[in-house]
Protein backbone atom coordinates (compact mmCIF):
# COMPACT_ATOMS: atom_id res chain seq x y z
CA UNK A 1 0.00 0.00 0.00
CA UNK A 2 1.17 3.59 -0.93
CA UNK A 3 1.61 6.03 2.34
CA UNK A 4 0.05 9.28 1.35
CA UNK A 5 3.16 11.02 0.57
CA UNK A 6 3.85 9.06 -2.40
CA UNK A 7 0.09 9.52 -3.53
CA UNK A 8 -0.28 10.65 -6.83
CA UNK A 9 -4.13 11.60 -6.00
CA UNK A 10 -4.10 15.83 -6.40
CA UNK A 11 -6.82 17.96 -6.19
CA UNK A 12 -4.71 21.18 -7.50
CA UNK A 13 -6.38 24.54 -8.29
CA UNK A 14 -4.51 24.52 -11.55
CA UNK A 15 -6.55 21.52 -12.61
CA UNK A 16 -9.76 22.85 -14.73
CA UNK A 17 -12.86 22.14 -12.82
CA UNK A 18 -15.05 19.78 -14.44
CA UNK A 19 -18.20 20.01 -15.97
CA UNK A 20 -21.03 19.74 -13.49
CA UNK A 21 -22.66 17.70 -15.99
CA UNK A 22 -20.69 14.46 -15.01
CA UNK A 23 -22.48 13.87 -11.99
CA UNK A 24 -25.34 15.28 -13.29
CA UNK A 25 -26.24 13.03 -15.50
CA UNK A 26 -26.63 9.35 -13.93
CA UNK A 27 -27.17 7.75 -17.42
CA UNK A 28 -23.52 8.53 -18.08
CA UNK A 29 -22.13 9.20 -14.49
CA UNK A 30 -22.95 5.58 -12.85
CA UNK A 31 -21.86 3.48 -15.92
CA UNK A 32 -18.52 5.15 -16.70
CA UNK A 33 -17.70 3.83 -12.95
CA UNK A 34 -19.19 0.82 -13.38
CA UNK A 35 -17.34 0.30 -16.75
CA UNK A 36 -14.06 1.62 -14.59
CA UNK A 37 -14.31 -1.03 -12.54
CA UNK A 38 -16.06 -3.84 -14.64
CA UNK A 39 -12.42 -5.78 -14.00
CA UNK A 40 -12.67 -5.78 -10.15
CA UNK A 41 -14.61 -8.06 -7.78
CA UNK A 42 -16.99 -6.33 -5.58
CA UNK A 43 -18.44 -5.27 -3.37
CA UNK A 44 -16.34 -2.33 -4.67
CA UNK A 45 -16.15 1.69 -3.12
CA UNK A 46 -15.08 4.47 -5.26
CA UNK A 47 -14.03 8.06 -5.18
CA UNK A 48 -14.44 10.02 -8.44
CA UNK A 49 -11.72 12.80 -8.05
CA UNK A 50 -13.36 15.61 -10.17
CA UNK A 51 -16.63 15.44 -8.30
CA UNK A 52 -13.83 15.33 -4.76
CA UNK A 53 -12.21 18.13 -6.31
CA UNK A 54 -15.22 19.66 -7.30
CA UNK A 55 -16.35 19.70 -3.38
CA UNK A 56 -13.08 20.53 -1.78
CA UNK A 57 -13.13 23.86 -4.33
CA UNK A 58 -16.60 24.86 -3.43
CA UNK A 59 -16.28 24.52 0.14
CA UNK A 60 -13.43 27.26 -0.06
CA UNK A 61 -15.30 29.02 -2.12
CA UNK A 62 -18.08 29.00 0.38
CA UNK A 63 -15.52 29.34 3.52
CA UNK A 64 -14.89 32.94 2.08
CA UNK A 65 -11.25 32.77 2.82
CA UNK A 66 -11.56 31.51 6.12
CA UNK A 67 -8.98 28.66 6.26
CA UNK A 68 -11.00 24.99 6.75
CA UNK A 69 -9.77 22.34 9.23
CA UNK A 70 -10.04 18.47 7.70
CA UNK A 71 -12.56 16.26 9.86
CA UNK A 72 -10.71 12.93 9.64
CA UNK A 73 -14.24 11.25 11.27
CA UNK A 74 -15.62 12.10 7.83
CA UNK A 75 -12.91 10.94 5.54
CA UNK A 76 -10.57 7.94 7.16
CA UNK A 77 -8.14 7.70 4.34
CA UNK A 78 -5.48 9.62 4.62
CA UNK A 79 -4.08 10.23 0.68
CA UNK A 80 -7.34 12.05 0.62
CA UNK A 81 -6.52 14.08 3.85
CA UNK A 82 -3.33 14.46 2.79
CA UNK A 83 -4.73 15.79 -0.71
CA UNK A 84 -7.23 17.84 0.74
CA UNK A 85 -4.63 19.74 2.79
CA UNK A 86 -1.96 20.56 -0.30
CA UNK A 87 -4.73 22.54 -1.60
CA UNK A 88 -4.43 26.26 -0.55
CA UNK A 89 -6.98 27.19 2.06
CA UNK A 90 -7.44 24.07 3.89
CA UNK A 91 -4.83 23.41 7.18
CA UNK A 92 -4.99 21.28 9.98
CA UNK A 93 -7.01 18.10 10.75
CA UNK A 94 -9.77 17.32 13.66
CA UNK A 95 -8.93 14.20 14.81
CA UNK A 96 -11.96 11.95 16.40
CA UNK A 97 -10.20 10.35 18.87
CA UNK A 98 -6.50 10.37 20.61
CA UNK A 99 -5.45 7.20 19.09
CA UNK A 100 -5.95 8.05 15.69
CA UNK A 101 -4.46 11.97 16.05
CA UNK A 102 -1.15 10.44 17.30
CA UNK A 103 -1.00 8.26 14.22
CA UNK A 104 -1.68 10.97 12.27
CA UNK A 105 0.34 13.56 13.95
CA UNK A 106 3.64 11.02 12.93
CA UNK A 107 2.90 13.29 9.31
CA UNK A 108 0.70 16.03 10.28
CA UNK A 109 1.66 19.22 12.37
CA UNK A 110 -1.52 20.21 13.64
CA UNK A 111 -3.94 17.90 15.03
CA UNK A 112 -6.65 19.01 17.32
CA UNK A 113 -9.25 16.29 19.11
CA UNK A 114 -12.67 17.14 18.18
CA UNK A 115 -13.64 15.19 21.47
CA UNK A 116 -12.77 14.64 24.77
CA UNK A 117 -10.52 11.41 25.59
CA UNK A 118 -9.87 9.13 28.42
CA UNK A 119 -7.55 6.49 26.81
CA UNK A 120 -5.52 6.11 29.25
CA UNK A 121 -3.04 4.34 26.84
CA UNK A 122 -3.21 6.91 24.64
CA UNK A 123 -2.65 9.63 27.13
CA UNK A 124 0.75 8.05 28.53
CA UNK A 125 1.74 8.28 24.54
CA UNK A 126 0.98 11.21 24.10
CA UNK A 127 2.43 12.50 27.46
CA UNK A 128 5.93 10.36 26.64
CA UNK A 129 6.26 12.10 23.29
CA UNK A 130 7.48 15.82 22.99
CA UNK A 131 6.70 15.86 19.43
CA UNK A 132 2.99 14.81 19.79
CA UNK A 133 2.69 17.34 22.50
CA UNK A 134 3.54 19.73 20.42
CA UNK A 135 1.51 18.73 17.16
CA UNK A 136 -1.91 17.16 19.38
CA UNK A 137 -4.34 19.27 21.17
CA UNK A 138 -6.45 18.03 23.66
CA UNK A 139 -10.07 18.45 23.55
CA UNK A 140 -12.03 19.28 26.67
CA UNK A 141 -15.39 20.71 28.43
CA UNK A 142 -14.79 19.80 32.25
CA UNK A 143 -12.03 19.62 34.42
CA UNK A 144 -12.69 15.98 35.19
CA UNK A 145 -10.88 15.50 32.12
CA UNK A 146 -7.82 16.85 33.50
CA UNK A 147 -7.90 14.96 36.21
CA UNK A 148 -7.48 11.90 34.59
CA UNK A 149 -4.63 13.37 32.57
CA UNK A 150 -2.76 14.16 35.47
CA UNK A 151 -3.69 10.86 37.10
CA UNK A 152 -2.30 8.64 33.93
CA UNK A 153 1.09 11.09 34.35
CA UNK A 154 2.00 14.02 37.03
CA UNK A 155 2.14 17.48 35.03
CA UNK A 156 6.12 17.37 36.32
CA UNK A 157 6.80 14.18 34.40
CA UNK A 158 5.43 15.22 30.75
CA UNK A 159 5.59 17.95 28.20
CA UNK A 160 3.11 20.47 28.82
CA UNK A 161 -0.11 19.61 26.77
CA UNK A 162 -2.21 21.46 24.88
CA UNK A 163 -5.82 22.38 25.37
CA UNK A 164 -8.61 23.77 23.17
CA UNK A 165 -12.31 23.87 24.87
CA UNK A 166 -15.13 22.41 23.48
CA UNK A 167 -18.33 25.15 24.29
CA UNK A 168 -21.87 23.89 23.83
CA UNK A 169 -23.33 25.67 20.53
CA UNK A 170 -26.77 24.51 21.11
CA UNK A 171 -29.55 26.72 21.17
CA UNK A 172 -31.62 27.01 24.18
CA UNK A 173 -35.14 28.44 22.74
CA UNK A 174 -37.52 30.05 24.78
CA UNK A 175 -40.58 27.73 25.20
CA UNK A 176 -38.78 24.90 23.48
CA UNK A 177 -35.55 24.20 25.52
CA UNK A 178 -32.90 22.63 24.07
CA UNK A 179 -32.19 22.69 20.35
CA UNK A 180 -28.91 20.78 18.94
CA UNK A 181 -27.12 18.00 19.99
CA UNK A 182 -25.74 17.45 23.42
CA UNK A 183 -21.88 17.95 23.74
CA UNK A 184 -20.66 20.42 26.01
CA UNK A 185 -22.21 21.45 29.85
CA UNK A 186 -20.41 24.40 29.19
CA UNK A 187 -22.94 27.14 27.89
CA UNK A 188 -22.12 30.98 28.44
CA UNK A 189 -19.05 33.24 28.36
CA UNK A 190 -19.11 33.21 31.99
CA UNK A 191 -19.22 28.92 32.40
CA UNK A 192 -16.48 28.54 29.63
CA UNK A 193 -14.24 31.48 31.42
CA UNK A 194 -14.48 29.70 34.60
CA UNK A 195 -13.61 26.21 32.70
CA UNK A 196 -10.63 28.79 30.85
CA UNK A 197 -9.43 29.92 34.10
CA UNK A 198 -9.13 26.49 35.63
CA UNK A 199 -6.78 25.36 32.78
CA UNK A 200 -5.06 28.03 33.14
CA UNK A 201 -4.27 27.38 36.34
CA UNK A 202 -3.51 24.28 36.31
CA UNK A 203 0.26 22.53 35.93
CA UNK A 204 0.54 20.80 32.88
CA UNK A 205 -1.98 22.37 30.24
CA UNK A 206 -1.83 25.37 28.14
CA UNK A 207 -5.54 26.65 26.91
CA UNK A 208 -4.89 27.43 22.95
CA UNK A 209 -8.32 27.28 21.23
CA UNK A 210 -11.84 27.14 21.27
CA UNK A 211 -14.38 25.23 19.63
CA UNK A 212 -17.88 25.62 19.15
CA UNK A 213 -19.91 22.86 16.45
CA UNK A 214 -23.63 24.23 15.92
CA UNK A 215 -24.76 20.64 14.71
CA UNK A 216 -28.40 22.72 14.49
CA UNK A 217 -27.41 24.38 11.50
CA UNK A 218 -24.21 22.78 9.91
CA UNK A 219 -26.03 19.06 10.07
CA UNK A 220 -29.82 19.74 9.51
CA UNK A 221 -30.69 19.90 5.91
CA UNK A 222 -33.58 22.54 5.37
CA UNK A 223 -34.71 21.54 2.06
CA UNK A 224 -36.06 18.08 2.96
CA UNK A 225 -39.77 18.07 3.45
CA UNK A 226 -42.92 20.01 4.96
CA UNK A 227 -40.89 21.00 8.18
CA UNK A 228 -38.74 23.00 5.87
CA UNK A 229 -39.65 27.14 6.93
CA UNK A 230 -39.51 25.56 10.70
CA UNK A 231 -36.17 24.08 10.36
CA UNK A 232 -35.40 27.41 8.25
CA UNK A 233 -36.72 29.78 11.37
CA UNK A 234 -35.16 27.97 14.06
CA UNK A 235 -31.58 28.24 11.98
CA UNK A 236 -32.21 32.12 11.45
CA UNK A 237 -33.13 32.23 15.54
CA UNK A 238 -30.06 30.24 16.32
CA UNK A 239 -27.38 31.59 14.40
CA UNK A 240 -28.58 35.36 15.41
CA UNK A 241 -28.10 34.13 19.37
CA UNK A 242 -24.81 31.98 18.72
CA UNK A 243 -23.30 34.84 17.03
CA UNK A 244 -23.66 37.57 20.34
CA UNK A 245 -22.74 34.39 22.84
CA UNK A 246 -19.54 33.06 20.58
CA UNK A 247 -18.12 36.96 20.54
CA UNK A 248 -18.91 37.29 24.32
CA UNK A 249 -17.27 33.73 25.42
CA UNK A 250 -14.27 34.52 22.77
CA UNK A 251 -13.73 37.95 24.21
CA UNK A 252 -13.77 36.92 27.96
CA UNK A 253 -11.03 33.53 27.00
CA UNK A 254 -8.75 35.83 25.54
CA UNK A 255 -8.63 37.45 28.53
CA UNK A 256 -7.34 34.50 30.25
CA UNK A 257 -5.21 32.64 27.30
CA UNK A 258 -3.95 34.18 24.30
CA UNK A 259 -5.97 31.94 21.63
CA UNK A 260 -4.32 30.00 18.76
CA UNK A 261 -7.78 29.26 17.02
CA UNK A 262 -11.28 29.55 17.40
CA UNK A 263 -13.25 26.65 15.85
CA UNK A 264 -16.62 26.70 14.00
CA UNK A 265 -19.17 25.23 11.63
CA UNK A 266 -19.61 22.29 9.61
CA UNK A 267 -20.21 21.96 5.85
CA UNK A 268 -23.69 22.87 6.24
CA UNK A 269 -22.84 25.90 7.76
CA UNK A 270 -19.27 27.46 5.99
CA UNK A 271 -20.78 30.34 4.34
CA UNK A 272 -22.76 31.46 8.27
CA UNK A 273 -19.57 30.35 10.23
CA UNK A 274 -17.28 32.40 7.98
CA UNK A 275 -19.29 35.56 8.37
CA UNK A 276 -18.43 35.44 12.39
CA UNK A 277 -15.60 37.46 13.12
CA UNK A 278 -14.84 35.89 16.38
CA UNK A 279 -14.27 32.71 14.22
CA UNK A 280 -10.43 31.65 12.96
CA UNK A 281 -11.40 28.75 11.12
CA UNK A 282 -13.83 26.35 10.22
CA UNK A 283 -14.08 22.51 10.10
CA UNK A 284 -15.58 20.58 7.18
CA UNK A 285 -15.18 17.47 5.97
CA UNK A 286 -18.28 15.24 5.39
CA UNK A 287 -18.52 17.95 2.01
CA UNK A 288 -15.38 16.21 0.46
CA UNK A 289 -17.19 12.93 -0.20
CA UNK A 290 -20.75 13.84 0.25
CA UNK A 291 -22.86 11.13 1.67
CA UNK A 292 -26.77 11.64 0.67
CA UNK A 293 -27.68 12.97 3.96
CA UNK A 294 -26.16 16.58 2.29
CA UNK A 295 -28.78 16.65 -0.38
CA UNK A 296 -30.78 18.40 1.36
CA UNK A 297 -29.79 21.96 1.56
CA UNK A 298 -30.52 24.55 -0.23
CA UNK A 299 -27.40 26.85 0.45
CA UNK A 300 -25.03 24.49 -2.02
CA UNK A 301 -24.95 21.00 -3.97
CA UNK A 302 -22.11 18.65 -3.66
CA UNK A 303 -21.37 16.19 -6.09
CA UNK A 304 -21.84 12.52 -4.97
CA UNK A 305 -17.81 11.57 -5.03
CA UNK A 306 -18.04 8.56 -2.95
CA UNK A 307 -19.84 5.22 -3.78
CA UNK A 308 -19.92 2.07 -3.32
CA UNK A 309 -21.48 -1.18 -6.01
CA UNK A 310 -22.82 -4.27 -4.73
CA UNK A 311 -23.57 -7.28 -7.26
CA UNK A 312 -26.51 -8.85 -8.01
CA UNK A 313 -26.28 -12.26 -6.70
CA UNK A 314 -29.94 -13.63 -7.28
CA UNK A 315 -33.82 -12.82 -8.89
CA UNK A 316 -36.54 -13.66 -6.61
CA UNK A 317 -38.85 -12.60 -9.38
CA UNK A 318 -38.63 -10.44 -12.56
CA UNK A 319 -38.95 -7.37 -10.58
CA UNK A 320 -36.82 -7.90 -7.70
CA UNK A 321 -32.76 -8.17 -7.67
CA UNK A 322 -31.26 -9.16 -4.63
CA UNK A 323 -27.52 -7.71 -3.98
CA UNK A 324 -24.94 -9.40 -1.54
CA UNK A 325 -24.47 -7.47 1.48
CA UNK A 326 -26.32 -3.40 1.81
CA UNK A 327 -26.56 -2.90 5.41
CA UNK A 328 -23.83 -0.53 5.55
CA UNK A 329 -26.41 1.66 8.41
CA UNK A 330 -25.04 5.26 9.55
CA UNK A 331 -24.78 6.51 13.29
CA UNK A 332 -27.71 8.06 14.44
CA UNK A 333 -31.33 7.76 14.87
CA UNK A 334 -32.92 4.97 13.33
CA UNK A 335 -34.33 6.59 10.55
CA UNK A 336 -34.92 5.48 6.97
CA UNK A 337 -32.64 8.46 6.21
CA UNK A 338 -29.27 6.55 7.71
CA UNK A 339 -29.68 3.67 5.14
CA UNK A 340 -27.72 3.57 2.13
CA UNK A 341 -29.46 4.55 -1.37
CA UNK A 342 -29.58 2.90 -4.58
CA UNK A 343 -28.87 5.52 -6.52
CA UNK A 344 -28.50 3.25 -10.17
CA UNK A 345 -30.39 1.77 -11.72
CA UNK A 346 -32.81 4.31 -10.90
CA UNK A 347 -36.02 3.74 -9.59
CA UNK A 348 -34.81 1.22 -7.36
CA UNK A 349 -36.52 0.90 -3.61
CA UNK A 350 -35.77 -1.41 -0.57
CA UNK A 351 -38.41 -3.03 1.10
CA UNK A 352 -39.87 -1.63 4.18
CA UNK A 353 -39.90 -4.73 6.36
CA UNK A 354 -36.30 -5.77 5.18
CA UNK A 355 -34.41 -2.70 4.51
CA UNK A 356 -30.87 -3.16 3.85
CA UNK A 357 -29.36 -6.62 4.77
CA UNK A 358 -26.03 -7.58 6.66
CA UNK A 359 -25.29 -10.29 3.59
CA UNK A 360 -28.35 -9.85 0.91
CA UNK A 361 -30.67 -6.89 0.13
CA UNK A 362 -33.21 -7.18 -2.44
CA UNK A 363 -34.28 -4.43 -4.21
CA UNK A 364 -37.86 -4.10 -6.09
CA UNK A 365 -38.65 -1.96 -9.00
CA UNK A 366 -39.48 -1.79 -13.19
CA UNK A 367 -35.45 -0.93 -13.55
CA UNK A 368 -34.59 -4.81 -11.45
CA UNK A 369 -36.15 -6.47 -14.31
CA UNK A 370 -33.18 -5.27 -16.91
CA UNK A 371 -30.94 -6.61 -13.65
CA UNK A 372 -29.30 -10.00 -14.02
CA UNK A 373 -26.90 -12.11 -11.84
CA UNK A 374 -23.67 -10.85 -11.89
CA UNK A 375 -24.58 -7.12 -12.67
CA UNK A 376 -23.72 -4.10 -10.38
CA UNK A 377 -26.13 -1.63 -8.36
CA UNK A 378 -24.87 1.29 -6.98
CA UNK A 379 -25.38 2.86 -3.70
CA UNK A 380 -24.20 5.70 -1.78
CA UNK A 381 -23.82 5.79 2.10
CA UNK A 382 -25.93 8.19 4.42
CA UNK A 383 -22.88 10.11 5.87
CA UNK A 384 -19.75 10.55 4.42
CA UNK A 385 -16.68 8.58 6.54
CA UNK A 386 -18.78 5.47 7.67
CA UNK A 387 -18.29 4.12 4.39
CA UNK A 388 -14.76 3.45 5.00
CA UNK A 389 -15.31 1.45 7.76
CA UNK A 390 -16.62 -0.86 5.53
CA UNK A 391 -13.59 -1.59 2.53
CA UNK A 392 -10.23 -1.97 2.82
CA UNK A 393 -9.76 1.08 -0.13
CA UNK A 394 -11.42 3.39 -2.22
CA UNK A 395 -10.31 2.67 -6.39
CA UNK A 396 -10.03 6.36 -7.34
CA UNK A 397 -11.59 7.51 -10.77
CA UNK A 398 -11.17 9.81 -13.43
CA UNK A 399 -12.21 10.57 -17.17
CA UNK A 400 -13.77 6.97 -16.78
CA UNK A 401 -10.16 5.24 -15.84
CA UNK A 402 -8.81 3.90 -12.38
CA UNK A 403 -5.99 6.65 -11.65
CA UNK A 404 -5.23 4.52 -7.96
CA UNK A 405 -6.51 3.56 -4.70
CA UNK A 406 -6.44 4.60 -1.57
CA UNK A 407 -6.37 2.64 1.49
CA UNK A 408 -8.90 3.35 4.10
CA UNK A 409 -8.27 3.39 7.79
CA UNK A 410 -9.37 -0.56 7.91
CA UNK A 411 -7.35 -1.12 4.61
CA UNK A 412 -4.38 0.07 6.57
CA UNK A 413 -5.33 -2.16 10.05
CA UNK A 414 -6.42 0.67 11.58
CA UNK A 415 -9.62 0.66 13.62
CA UNK A 416 -10.55 3.63 16.16
CA UNK A 417 -13.79 3.40 17.64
Amino acid sequence: MRSPAASPLSLDLLTPPPAKTAWTDPASYWPSLSHALEGVSGPVAAVDVSALRYNALDMLVRSGGVPIRVASKSVRVREIIAATLAVPGYHGILAFTLPEALWLAETHEDVVLGYPSVDRAAIAALAADERAAARVTLMVDDVAQLDVVDAVVAPAARPVLRVAIDADASWRAPGLGHIGVHRSPVHDAAEVANLGRAIAARPGFRLVGLMMYEAQIAGQGDATGLSDPVIRWMQRRSASELLQRRGEIVAALRDIAPLEFVNGGGTGSLELTASDQAVTELTAGSGLLAGHLFDGYRAFDLAPAAAFALEVVRKPAPDIATVLGGGWIASGPALESRQPLPVWPAGLKMFGREGAGEVQTPLQGESARGLKVGDRVWFRHSKSGELAERVDSYHLIENGAIVGEAPTYRGERKAFL
